[in-house]
């Protein structure tokens, strides 16, 4: 499928979610919550539920992640920038 030449932003995006897809983002986000709420008040920086990885940082879930799939971010050299 060709890439659009026009940017969706997130706001866009969840609002589409809500008003054309009919799912309710507030109640999946309270769902999220309470998934992680133990994991918050222990401080931990991440919380594994059902196969997937919810990642905390000061009591906000950044970004949820597949269990069984490597964070490919580990162990990569980073590139040096020609100066």
């Amino acid at each position: 499928m060709k890439k659009p030449i026009v940017v969706v932003s997130d706001h866009a995006l969840v609002r589409y979610i809500e008003r054309v897809l009919k799912i309710d983002v507030e109640t999946l986000r309270r769902e999220i919550g309470r998934r992680v709420d133990r994991g918050v008040e222990m401080g931990v920086t991440g919380v594994e539920v059902d196969g997937f990885i919810y990642k905390l940082q000061e009591g906000h879930v950044t970004t949820v992640l597949e269990a069984s799939r490597p964070d490919l971010r580990c162990g990569r050299q980073r590139k040096e920038r020609p100066e």
